[in-house]
């Protein structure tokens, strides 16, 4: 048996990573002590939750602080005061460096959890004492988890060493971009014929077949591989099994979660332990929030109210139609604790994000929202953009963007509206904002489109060109002496 000291690394992350006897619910064993891990199902599936719970990033305040640094960055909004902003400040004012936020902990380390967990996986599962079919199975979703993870590695810092197996040397080089991109992209087509067909799945939050297709377009999509962006798209909406959840006010509550919108997913528990959460009410709440005169929300009795504030930025606010029924998730007056009404419209960067609507599940700072990562919505956009790159605005494109806009109760946009590439992307990239506000794509997005760097010189920060991606943080360069900074840094 390989590596027993990381496994029994990963009995200490293995989590509540969702919420129901449905979902993955790793509990501990005897059979989980470290030499025996694989002689049972349930301690090879102690690994496999492990591997998950590092991918999904959700313990603590990671899931939440890890939106608000990238939204931070871009259009959206931004953190003001508390310790939160303190090291927020570091991305959203484009102080790069590697050491002054504990998200480049975050960032770096949890993916490569969840790539050595995998690894270890794929290294021992011929072996284990479990059924073919769950071998089988097990290896197909260790693909997944470790590809997803480079994903993410790629889209945060470029290409990092590729570790494909417990044995190789701690000082390995970056791989190139090549390199990594190859990677997951036949990792990800090789395990599709493994995968379940989504909502086959054995649990909510384990990997299936438009999992792993919802990966590949966004990375087709973001690396600028339109064909491929297409194509993919298409086996999705070919697939007959996604839609659109009929109302955007209500997607992302506790009681709407598992619907055929999701394609991929962060589930969240909400428990005082605070092990697989959403905590970003903590920092969307206004200072002494009693209730929304609009829904009669209230503060919940037991949720907190950190002293750091999210926030949108009143440009990125006003830009909505004011009829955009996407509107309703951001809060624009309260009534305080002295029952007075307080108006958050501009000026001031004042309405706030209330996407992870709190009515549902939560205990104490702790939400139970699942943190959507890929949502139908985000494939029919990405086609349309992919079909505009190649072949210029069609009636195709079209429709696409105007099934996203009637849910959200606009009107149809026309193809003679659209003269240029560029006039339709324009309006791609707005429509994108609108609906993916605080679900960690608009920095993504920015960068594909070539205003991510503009934007932020025209709100006066010191933005240069390499802070299209992240600083490797410093304690991975001094773990690893051939590792190599990014240019830039």
């Amino acid at each position: 048996m390989k590596s027993l000291k990381n496994i029994s690394l990963i009995l200490i992350t293995a989590l509540l990573f969702v919420r129901c006897e449905s979902s993955i619910e790793p509990e501990i064993f005897s059979e989980t002590a470290p030499n025996n891990l694989f002689n049972s199902l349930q301690g090879v599936e102690a690994i496999l939750y492990g591997a998950y719970a590092n991918s999904s990033e959700m313990g603590g305040n990671d899931a939440a602080q890890q939106l608000s640094a990238e939204e931070g960055m871009t259009d959206v909004g931004y953190a003001t005061q508390g310790a939160i902003a303190n090291w927020a400040t570091n991305f959203q004012d484009f102080v790069l460096d590697g050491i002054g936020s504990s998200m480049y902990s975050v960032f770096w380390n949890e993916p490569y959890k969840a790539i050595r967990n995998s690894n270890i996986l794929l290294e021992n599962i011929d072996n284990a004492n479990i059924s073919d079919d769950s071998k089988f199975l097990i290896r197909a979703e260790a693909r997944f988890i470790r590809a997803l993870s480079y994903y993410k590695l790629y889209m945060r810092f470029g290409p990092t060493p590729l570790r494909t197996s417990t044995t190789q040397d701690l000082a390995i080089p970056r791989a190139t971009d090549q390199e990594i991109l190859d990677f997951i992209e036949s990792e990800m087509l090789a395990i599709l014929p493994d995968l379940p067909f989504p909502g086959d799945e054995i649990q909510w939050g384990r990997a299936h077949k438009g999992a792993a297709m919802g990966v590949l377009a966004k990375m087709y999509l973001n690396t600028k591989q339109w064909q491929k962006t297409a194509n993919m798209t298409k086996e999705i909406i070919d697939l007959g099994y996604y839609e659109l959840f009929p109302e955007y006010f209500g997607l992302f509550m506790v009681k709407n979660e598992r619907n055929k919108e999701i394609l991929w997913v962060r589930p969240a528990k909400a428990d005082l332990g605070r092990e697989a959460n959403i905590s970003i009410m903590n920092f969307a709440w206004p200072q002494s929030f009693a209730r929304d005169p609009k829904t009669g929300l209230e503060f919940c009795d037991g949720c907190r109210n950190f002293a750091t504030m999210i926030r949108f930025r009143d440009e990125f606010f006003l830009s909505f139609d004011p009829s955009d029924e996407r509107l309703s998730l951001i809060l624009t007056e309260y009534i305080d604790t002295n029952g007075d009404l307080i108006n958050l419209l501009p000026p001031n960067d004042n309405p706030r994000p209330f996407k992870y609507w709190p009515a549902d599940d939560f205990a104490g700072p702790a939400y139970g929202n699942d943190v959507p990562d890929i949502r139908y919505a985000d494939i029919l956009l990405s086609r349309a953009e992919a079909l505009n790159e190649l072949n210029g605005p069609t009636q195709e494109s079209i429709d696409l963007i105007n099934v996203v806009r009637t849910r959200a109760g606009l009107p149809d946009i026309i193809l003679s509206d659209f003269s240029t590439k560029s006039e339709l992307n324009n309006h791609i990239l707005n429509e994108r904002g609108w609906e993916f506000w605080w679900e960690g794509k608009r920095r993504h997005d920015l960068i594909r489109h070539g205003t991510f760097i503009t934007q932020a010189l025209e709100r006066g920060l010191p933005a240069q060109a390499h802070h299209v991606r992240f600083p490797i943080p410093q304690f991975a360069l001094d773990a690893n002496p051939l590792l190599e900074q990014n240019e830039g840094y």
